[in-house]
């Protein structure tokens, strides 16, 4: 029988992916801002700026992380995980 090992925790590249999620998450704003033009209702053009608000909000909190993970790259705030 084999047994299951979990992946180890390899956040070498978690900043770069973080980046990417930004710039795929603006490109998507800008691609809805361009068919809000040719929305066929007031209420699909509110459904539009909704999700684009909740965009910018992700890309907040995705650069909040973006900073934890530098941090934690450059051996700053790691705490004793053993306290």
């Amino acid at each position: 029988m084999t047994r299951n090992q979990p992946n180890p925790d390899d956040r070498r590249d978690n900043v770069e992916k973080l980046q990417n999620m930004v710039q795929n998450t603006l490109e998507n704003i800008a691609k809805a801002e361009e068919s809000q033009a040719f929305a066929d209702s007031s209420t699909q053009q509110q459904q539009i700026q909704a999700k684009n608000e909740r965009r910018r909000e992700s890309i907040d909190a995705m650069r909040e992380e973006m900073k934890d993970e530098a941090s934690a790259q450059n051996g700053q705030g790691q705490e004793n995980q053993y306290q």
